[in-house]
């Protein structure tokens, strides 16, 4: 469900909170798996949001029916992940084995380092938002976090027993759902922050350059409506020729000779042709043809064809005048994309580069990562809406419910 997808984003709450405004030294501590700008991570919030993202994973329950119960993979030895898979599992097809313990616990390893990334991926991005706010200067007040989350509830959950029953069987609290609010509303600020930088306005002499640049998406060239009959044979094209000259009408004699599909259904017709669009030899009879006069037959490597220009539709351009608007939003998006590009290449690199991390819980956000040589493990069911490895914005999630 999408609001499941939302909410999994909603990891980074509780591991924040004891660092929204402390900074410093380096070093993990003792009780930590990870250090940004030295606040730490600690185990109790890792292992909480653990079990948050193997709610997530575990899925939700039918009407009527009782959730399954999520269990968090239990390195090294997997023991009460294995006896719930087994206990969970569903029968083999017939014929095939029954799994093995080696099996399973392949299986609940690879579902731990999945959650592990997921969630440190997010308890990550959430302090790299928090840290980055705080030296931009930008803040969000009580109140606007408070309208957001109503906002956000009352659309998904009408019902305040609804609400309740989500957070018990989720695991979430109220205070976690409102600090990623935060997060969101902090992300969004620092990105209309940077773009509000680079958007000044354009000199006339920019608009006038890019106006020359780009002439031709504020024009259109000479384009001519004709008609045509592709034959296999030149006999059969001259043949067609002289049916037209009889008197019949080529839209007839079109739908009986043609081999061109496109124009024999439309009665040979091929509207606003452009110079360069046709075959070679077709194209420059076609643009050097005058109005209402039959020609052909033409050899290409089509076959033959024969032709006839009703209308000649002249070129047309749009003056500067009629497009500095345009432009001018055009030149001043294009700064403002740059100037984003530009600074999420340095936010990633700047808060990797203060991101410490234990050997057993290092993952692409952190600093001296290096990526494991086996191949991808297989994704899980937990969601993964804005993983910072796969980020390309600060931060945000959206709020939508299915």
């Amino acid at each position: 469900m999408k609001l499941l997808r939302l909410l999994s984003a909603l990891t980074v709450a509780l591991a924040l909170s004891a660092g929204l405004t402390a900074c410093g030294g380096g070093g993990i501590p003792g009780n930590a798996v990870v250090s940004v700008n030295g606040n730490p991570i600690t185990n109790a919030s890792f292992n909480h949001w653990m079990a948050v993202a193997a709610n997530a994973s575990a899925g939700a329950a039918a009407a009527g029916q009782t959730a399954p119960k999520a269990v968090v993979p239990d390195p090294p030895t997997y023991q009460a992940c294995i006896a719930h898979l087994e206990a969970t599992a569903p029968k083999p097809v017939k014929g095939q084995p029954k799994p093995t313990p080696a099996t399973l616990k392949t299986q609940c390893e690879q579902q731990y380092t999945s959650l592990k990334q997921t969630t440190l991926a997010f308890l990550i991005s959430g302090n790299w938002v928090i840290g980055e706010a705080g030296e931009q200067g930008v803040k969000v007040t009580d109140a606007e976090v408070k309208k957001q989350f109503n906002q956000i509830k009352n659309q998904q959950f009408p019902k305040e027993a609804d609400f309740q029953k989500f957070l018990a069987s989720t695991g979430y609290t109220v205070s976690d759902l409102l600090l990623r609010v935060k997060l969101n509303l902090l992300g969004s600020k620092i990105q209309q922050k940077v773009s509000k930088n680079a958007g000044k306005k354009p000199s006339q002499k920019e608009i006038s350059a890019y106006y020359e640049q780009h002439k031709s998406q504020y024009g259109q060239p000479e384009r001519r409506n004709i008609l045509i009959i592709l034959t296999k044979t030149q006999a059969q094209a001259e043949a067609a020729k002289k049916e037209i000259e009889s008197g019949k009408s080529f839209a007839s004699v079109a739908k009986k000779s043609s081999i061109d599909p496109v124009s024999k259904a439309a009665g040979g017709s091929l509207p606003g042709v452009v110079k360069g669009q046709e075959e070679k030899a077709l194209d420059a009879a076609i643009f050097g043809a005058k109005v209402n006069v039959l020609g052909g037959p033409v050899k290409t490597p089509f076959g033959y064809y024969i032709y006839e220009v009703k209308k000649t539709l002249p070129a047309n351009q749009q003056p500067l005048t009629q497009v500095q608007s345009s432009i001018q939003q055009q030149i001043t998006a294009q700064a403002q994309q740059k100037a984003l590009s530009e600074f999420i290449k340095n936010f990633r690199k700047k808060w990797t580069g203060r991101t410490e991390c234990l050997s057993q819980y290092s993952v692409q956000d952190c600093k001296g990562y290096k990526a494991p040589k086996t191949t991808a493990l297989p994704s899980t069911a937990v969601p993964q809406t804005t993983a910072p490895a796969q980020t390309t914005t600060v931060p945000t999630t959206t709020t939508t419910k299915k």
